[in-house]
């Protein structure tokens, strides 16, 4: 969720993207003179539906639909896909979808003060030599031209404004997310000298000329001494390069849970290093790493991506099997509106679905799915009169409170033209990082709504004591499985190695999960290779 770049970006791209589904439960509650409404949603395959993918208790096809091309899910990178397809001049598709909408965790949800985002909610400015993505981007009038040296122009609108970071860190907001103000002299020499070297890993090459850290992620060098990283956790490196500091530990724990979930005890140490090195900033002369962001979050970019599969998706359709047959492959959803089950037999096959998923759809998948680790997130968006603190450094489009249980909140408004708002709208994120993430997962799910509203403000209390007082109302999302989480050895290992093979040439894979850290490009990128796989016969290296 939050990002870095330069080492401060925040929320990066968090959970592109699952083909994930929503189920909102409202309740109301009195909460002193006024009504409080929580809604919980709970995601992972429309959770209660998704929970007869165990038992398999659906009616019979009584419909019968032939395609040559056929996508089993709706987010980032099966929407991607279908914009694949369509650049190949490849029109005879469907896609296949869970929800009633379509981008999966790039979702939105919106209030009559604002839109808000429901997981993934901005986009750094990309690598210079991600020609795909930048190209995307001017398609979409997201860059509208190169200068005269070549750089991007980037529409200012949807670039963040000013202000657009701050933490609150000695009871005092600052600007920026690194903590400055307060530090002691060797806390601030530990910054420097991790970020010297962070910057080594970002401009470092292999013997393969790759650099050793890239996005996405198969550019990345195979080099060994680099790949070894992944079978410790970000908190062993920290120790055997002799960082001590708590305030750079607090912020490196911040980051790794912003960008996979997992915090800097259970997360890949190259998956955390991958964090600050990947993104090259050099999309802008002036190396700026400001990011792309909207209210609506990534849904943003899921709605440019929508048109390639306009009036070609079956929505509210849950696929609960998938085979070979013969030379073709047979897909069986049910119709979650008319209660009544559909056969779709396909050339070719596109699983745009988590691995989580796709275990139950197909045979003999759990073998290595069992090694996919998803952490659970809670999103909350508030409505309050106003955010009452102490001003020493303006309300900002990312908002992060040291020491907190949260990764802080994002102003949903801090877009809007018009600064002069009646009600403020913010999102607040928090991720379940644990060393049991299923054991995590199902506790999730005994609390009530009670728990959950106490729970968030009384993390937000810290910089903000009197938000219940001005507390209008809060919906509160439980992601049970939110992101791809690289614990050591999953980067590189044999499980997700084997999960990205087709099977028979027939049955493909495309999800953020396969690369093993989820943000937009890598679903992108999925999107796009599956398709190149399929019909030139062209693959990448992991």
């Amino acid at each position: 969720m939050k990002s870095g770049e330069n080492c401060n970006k925040s929320r990066r791209s968090f959970l592109k993207i699952v083909g994930a589904a929503l189920i909102a439960v409202p309740f109301l509650q009195f909460c002193s003179d006024k009504i409080a409404v929580i809604m919980i949603r709970l995601s992972g395959t429309k959770h209660l539906l998704g929970h007869r993918l165990w038992i398999k208790d659906f009616p019979k096809p009584t419909k019968k639909i032939e395609i040559p091309y056929l996508i089993v899910g709706g987010g980032i990178s099966g929407l991607s896909a279908a914009r694949q397809f369509h650049k190949k001049g490849i029109s005879d598709f469907l896609m296949v979808e869970l929800e009633n909408h379509l981008g999966g965790n790039s979702s939105n949800g919106e209030n009559k003060y604002s839109k808000y985002p429901l997981g993934a909610h901005y986009l750094p400015l990309p690598n210079f030599q991600d020609k795909e993505l930048l190209r995307f981007l001017e398609e979409e009038k997201i860059i509208l031209g190169y200068d005269t040296k070549g750089f991007p122009i980037f529409d200012e609108l949807q670039l963040t404004f000013a202000p657009d970071e701050r933490l609150f860190y000695k009871n005092n907001w600052q600007e920026g997310v690194v903590p400055k103000e307060g530090n002691s002299v060797a806390d601030d020499l530990e910054f420097e000298k991790f970020f010297k070297q962070m910057d080594v890993f970002r401009t470092g090459k292999g013997q393969d000329q790759k650099y050793l850290f890239d996005i996405p992620l198969y550019l990345s060098s195979s080099d060994e001494k680099t790949r070894a990283l992944d079978k410790i956790t970000m908190k062993k490196w920290f120790q055997e390069n002799h960082f001590t500091s708590e305030p750079l530990y607090n912020y490196i724990d911040y980051c790794c849970k912003d960008d996979f979930g997992l915090g800097i005890e259970y997360v890949s140490a190259w998956a955390g290093i991958h964090y600050f090195a990947g993104r090259k900033q050099d999309c802008t002369p002036e190396k700026h790493d400001s990011v792309l962001t909207w209210a609506e979050g990534n849904s943003q970019l899921a709605n440019h991506l929508k048109k390639y599969s306009k009036d070609k998706t079956l929505k509210n359709h849950l696929v609960y099997e998938v085979k070979t047959e013969g030379n073709k492959v047979i897909a069986k959803a049910f119709d979650d509106v008319n209660k009544t089950s559909v056969e779709i037999i396909a050339d070719k096959l596109i699983m745009a679905s988590p691995q989580f998923v796709n275990q139950y759809l197909i045979k003999n998948r759990k073998v290595f799915t069992k090694d996919f680790h998803y952490t659970p997130w809670l999103l909350a968006t508030f409505t309050v009169n106003d955010l009452f603190d102490n001003f020493s450094f303006p309300l900002s489009w990312d908002n992060v409170i040291y020491d907190a249980k949260g990764l802080g909140y994002v102003y949903d408004q801090h877009q809007t033209v018009n600064q002069v708002q009646d009600k403020k709208v913010i999102t607040y994120y928090y991720s379940f990082s644990s060393a049991d993430l299923k054991k995590t997962r199902k506790e999730l799910y005994k609390k009530d709504k009670e728990y959950w509203k106490q729970f968030v403000l009384n993390d937000l209390k810290i910089a903000h004591p009197d938000i219940e007082e001005y507390t209008e109302d809060i919906e509160v999302f439980l992601l049970g499985h939110g992101m791809i989480s690289p614990a050591p050895g999953f980067i590189f290992g044999e499980a997700k190695k084997q999960a990205k093979q087709n099977i028979e040439k027939k049955i493909y894979f495309a999800h953020s999960d396969l690369s093993g850290i989820s943000i937009f490009e890598e679903a992108f990128h999925q999107g796009i290779n599956v398709v190149n796989e399929i019909v030139d016969g062209t693959t990448v290296d992991s």
